[in-house]
């Protein structure tokens, strides 16, 4: 019956019964809640965040998943939901004017109680898992859920900016409470959604009514010019007529009160009675601007200038 040494085995060591169910530790579930990251695991530390299901992050891990969603991590789970930053809000809390940090027991001497690093600011309650807080999402503050029940108002406490009942976010809530503001997301981004849809359909029917305006404009333009079609050739004449007799400018056009237009008789302004000297001596033709034989250069130019 006895081993080499005289012991005596007994029941359980030859038995091996039903293995007993790990039961988790609610005191450490509370700790890795509320002092460490959901996602990178590490010790929550400033600038710290929380998405609409109510979970705490570090901020630089959440940019870092954004910006390589491929990299493997070990809680990818807990931020499958998280799109990009507008899916999270920066949360403004209040220190615990009684944490003394990390060492605070680092010699073994004091009784080590689950304190928090920060607080209620109108309750004082301590932010260690005990009691239930709440974030908003309008702002960002943090306060316990006996402070907003307490003190009922639509603005917040903190910074004053107005707020309704939707807007209010438990942190860290149960399965229940979860899944309830999981729905509520789902709801917000399906209402979101339609809004932007309904947008770009008006965005779609002004353009496209922008662009069968001037199709319609050109269609009454050809019409008039159908009806009409011999004013079209007599302002066709007119133009032909209009043209310039040479540099000296002397024929002009001149605009009457109607769509048709006028042209003067060709004539040089030299011969014109009712113009002064001083105006005639402006343009080449004048006697003034001719040159003689010996001003004039042995070289041409291509456009010559001489008379």
């Amino acid at each position: 019956m006895g081993c080499d040494g005289g012991t005596i085995p007994k029941r359980h060591e030859l038995v091996k019964g039903p293995k007993k169910v790990e039961k988790v530790d609610k005191n450490a579930e509370m700790v890795a809640k509320w002092k460490y990251c959901a996602l990178s695991q590490e010790k929550l530390r400033r600038p710290i965040v929380a998405c609409e299901m109510g979970r705490l992050y570090n901020k630089d891990a959440i940019i870092e998943y954004l910006l390589d969603k491929s990299a493997e991590r070990p809680n990818a789970e807990a931020v499958v939901h998280i799109r990009g930053m507008k899916d999270i809000k920066d949360l403004i809390l209040t220190d615990n004017p009684e944490w003394e940090g990390e060492r605070r027991n680092a010699k073994g001497d004091k009784y080590e109680d689950n304190c928090g690093m920060f607080i209620c600011p109108v309750v004082g309650l301590e932010m260690n898992g005990k009691h239930r807080f709440c974030y908003l999402q309008t702002c960002g503050c943090v306060f316990s859920d006996r402070a907003m029940k307490e003190v009922k108002t639509e603005i917040c406490h903190k910074c004053g900016d107005p707020f309704k009942n939707e807007d209010v976010v438990i942190l860290n809530g149960t399965k229940e409470e979860v899944q309830k503001l999981r729905v509520q997301m789902e709801e917000k981004r399906a209402k979101a959604k339609t809004k932007k849809s309904k947008k770009s359909k008006a965005a779609e029917s002004l353009s496209t009514s922008s662009e069968s305006q001037p199709t319609s404009s050109g269609s009454k333009a050809g019409d008039t010019e159908a009806d009409a079609p011999g004013q079209s050739s007599q302002q066709n004449g007119d133009e032909s007529k209009s043209a310039v007799a040479g540099p000296s400018g002397s024929s002009s056009v001149s605009k009457g009160t109607g769509s048709s237009l006028t042209t003067a008789t060709k004539r040089s302004i030299q011969e014109m009675e009712d113009k002064s000297e001083a105006f005639k001596s402006l343009f080449t033709t004048h006697n003034s601007a001719k040159r003689t034989k010996d001003q004039m250069s042995n070289w041409v130019t291509h456009t010559p200038y001489h008379f």
